[in-house]
């Protein structure tokens, strides 16, 4: 299961450096290139929540086998597709087989382990993979792009996804059988879940592109909030709710969620500035940017060692509350490097920092998200878990990037504004996380923490 959240994080940030060498080869200019990078993410996100109901319905391995046998065809897709067009939706595809599978896998590592030391653990492990990933996405990129080629970007988890599909054959227990009373999904609550962020990101980064008509940034924005609006509708009439109501009356998960959401939009923030401010304002080529980011690697791995053990002590807010703090100080020390024109090495500390407000805050969210869950609603609390992740993701790139770096907005520091707008974010989702009832320390669920 960590093998594919790895390389499914991966894809998340591999094409980011990469971008100027696919632009160069389909000649296509920076404005169109985000969609390769939003694309993935905001489809995954919004399909998220269908692949956590698919798993609950019709069983876990079946849902794997499905979501991670459509990932990895369109990972091979996008390493061969010969138009811009063509990777676009090898990327669309990709975020939807992410979406189909990644729940499954979670609820499976959910159930494996009690609530506890045990479940702290496992989940500790599933986050450090996935944060290794996303911050050796840019590592890789710089090496691959710089001796490959883009396309090796895609192609290399190939083989990787084959094994992935090979072990759930065998080692992940077959779920329930599929009857034919079964509830239909809600396809349409899907479909709007889905087009609600993704009108909502065109519409704010189209906000700052010179030449964009009058009538599109309020369309799109009109447009996202008639999905939103229109998602609410369906699921508050449908007899096969995609996010039952009854999830909502847990205000720990709700609380829990919201939090993922403004956490994860600073520190996917921070991944574009790092890569923004390597090769754009230092003038670092792909290789050189990739290996810079290895101290984010480094720390992460440290971090994933050591937070578990303080989960157990502090609990789950007092984690979240010092990941957020951690993820603030390093927009401060992303902010005053742009300001005073520092060179790389000076944006190892706000790296540090990230890796730590990750480490303390994404494991602490991820286990609140989930605790308390049983074998009908593992995989919806995972999938909602995971789309407050990628959702908040996306759209806190929208908003922080898509205005910070747009000159038709404002003549200020690009990395400067996207900063403060970060840290808007965070302050919100620090009073939210304190505000946040706890769960039980994981050392009381089972009397002792081992």
């Amino acid at each position: 299961m960590s093998m594919l959240q790895f390389f499914i994080a991966v894809d998340v940030t591999v094409v980011n450096i990469a971008l100027p060498s696919i632009g160069a080869d389909f000649d296509v200019d920076g404005h169109t290139l985000t969609w390769v990078v939003v694309g993935y993410t905001v489809t995954g996100g919004g399909m998220l929540m269908l692949g956590g109901r698919l798993g609950d319905l019709l069983g876990r391995r079946r849902v794997l086998l499905l979501g991670t046998g459509l990932f990895g065809a369109a990972s091979l897709l996008a390493s061969l597709a010969p138009t811009f067009a063509l990777l676009v939706v090898a990327r669309l595809l990709q975020g939807a087989g992410e979406a189909i599978a990644l729940p499954a896998a979670m609820a499976t590592i959910v159930l494996m382990f009690p609530e506890g030391p045990r479940r702290s653990r496992a989940l500790s492990v599933w986050a450090a993979v996935a944060s290794c990933g996303l911050v050796l996405g840019f590592v890789l990129s710089g090496i691959i792009t710089a001796h490959l080629g883009w396309q090796w970007i895609f192609l290399i988890s190939v083989p990787f996804i084959l094994i992935v599909l090979l072990a759930a054959v065998f080692l992940v227990e077959g779920g329930r059988p599929v009857t034919k009373d079964a509830p239909p999904l809600d396809l349409p609550g899907a479909l709007l879940l889905t087009a609600c962020p993704l009108l909502f990101t065109f519409g704010v980064v189209q906000a700052g592109e010179p030449g964009t008509p009058a009538w599109m940034v309020p369309g799109a924005l009109a447009g996202a909030v008639a999905a939103g609006a229109g998602f609410v509708r369906i699921e508050a009439r449908s007899r096969n709710l995609l996010l039952p109501l009854h999830f909502f009356a847990n205000r720990t998960r709700v609380a829990a969620n919201l939090t993922t959401m403004l956490l994860s939009g600073a520190l996917s923030t921070s991944f574009l500035l790092f890569t923004f401010y390597l090769q754009d304002r230092l003038g670092i080529g792909p290789l050189g940017a990739g290996l810079t980011m290895l101290p984010l690697a480094v720390s992460l791995i440290a971090f994933s060692i050591f937070v578990p053990r303080l989960l157990g002590r502090w609990g789950a807010r007092a984690c979240v509350l010092a990941g957020i703090g951690f993820t603030a100080a390093a927009m401060a020390a992303i902010a005053l490097s742009s300001v005073l024109q520092a060179g790389g090495l000076a944006m190892i500390p706000a790296m540090i920092l990230i890796a730590a407000g990750m480490g303390f805050g994404i494991v602490g969210l991820q286990y609140v998200a989930v605790s308390g869950v049983t074998e009908d609603d593992a995989g919806i609390a995972s999938g909602v878990q995971r789309a407050a992740d990628q959702l908040g993701g996306a759209s806190g790139v929208a908003v922080c990037v898509g205005i910070g770096f747009a000159p038709t907005l404002h003549s200020l520091d690009p990395f400067l504004v996207a900063t403060l707008l970060a840290a808007v974010g965070l302050v919100t989702g620090a009073v939210v996380a304190w505000r946040m009832p706890a769960p039980a320390p994981a050392e009381d669920l089972h009397g002792h923490a081992g």
